[in-house]
């Protein structure tokens, strides 16, 4: 299953991108990150088998495990893509949320889109990492 994020603006030459790079050639899975303009742009196209989840202030605040368990079981169930959008300032609108599969918040606190990146890539890489019994991961 190929794990893309799809996020507005973009992240150049910083040590956030360096931070996101560095998490993203540590999966194992395929991985894609596209990047939109912070208004317009065309989305990628949704192939079948794609599950939809939104960065979003209103979702839900997952523990690690549990976005590892959502992730083994669309892999299981033959999903093709994990499409994980990071909106732009203002975020996603009712209709927008209602497209998703599974709304998640990194907490109460506001983040930098950039931030939310690295923090993205970062719980990826732990999801994956959690489904191959690797033994880095710690619940505490």
């Amino acid at each position: 299953m190929q794990l893309h994020i799809v996020a507005r603006g973009k992240i150049g030459r910083s040590p956030e991108a360096e931070l996101v790079g560095r998490y993203l050639k540590r999966i194992q899975w395929p991985t894609k990150v596209t990047e939109l303009p912070d208004t317009g742009g065309k989305m990628p196209d949704l192939g079948t088998g794609t599950r939809i989840v939104m960065l979003d202030e209103l979702g839900e605040n997952l523990p690690s495990r549990v976005i590892a368990e959502r992730l083994g079981a669309w892999r299981d169930e033959g999903v093709r893509e994990a499409r994980f959008l990071i909106g732009a300032a203002d975020g996603f609108d009712d209709a927008q949320r209602a497209q998703a599969d599974l709304l998640i918040s990194f907490g109460r606190a506001t983040w930098p889109h950039m931030m939310a990146r690295a923090m993205l890539a970062e719980q990826l890489w732990r999801a994956t990492s959690i489904l191959a019994n690797h033994p880095y991961h710690r619940e505490g």
